[in-house]
């Protein structure tokens, strides 16, 4: 399985991955700028490195996320996460074209939520995504 989820990554990679995590790691550089947003900076790093390599990791909501992580997303969500959103909608728009990329698609698709709300989630393996339910 290791195997297949390299040869996905890498593909993911070339195809859609780079331009998708640098979008995220601008999101992040500008509110690191701004002082007051660095948790959506970190927030905005890590959910680069996620969809840099996306295949053998998976999103779950973290238990002790509350009313600042739901405050903090909805402010996410107008200044920064449609952006990124419609991104994510273009890709997989330019991936569902040809056949080979339908599947690649699709997985662009399912990062639509982490990309709109960020905070109050975390990254894990999918051997660990049901670990702590």
């Amino acid at each position: 399985m290791k195997l297949i989820n390299f040869v996905l990554n890498v593909i993911w990679l070339v195809f859609c991955g780079l331009w998708m995590s640098l979008a995220y790691v601008v999101a992040g550089i500008i509110c690191a700028i701004l002082i007051i947003t660095i948790p959506w900076a970190i927030a905005s790093f890590r959910i680069a490195l996620y969809v840099l390599w996306p295949f053998g990791r998976a999103t779950r909501v973290r238990d002790d996320a509350g009313a600042a992580s739901c405050a903090g997303n909805v402010i996410w969500l107008i200044f920064a996460g449609w952006w990124l959103a419609i991104g994510h909608i273009a890709t997989s728009i330019a991936l569902a074209v040809t056949i080979v990329g339908i599947p690649f698609a699709w997985a662009n698709l399912k990062m639509i939520p982490v990309s709109l709300m960020p905070l109050g989630r975390e990254i894990v393996s999918t051997e660990d995504r049901f670990a702590g339910w």
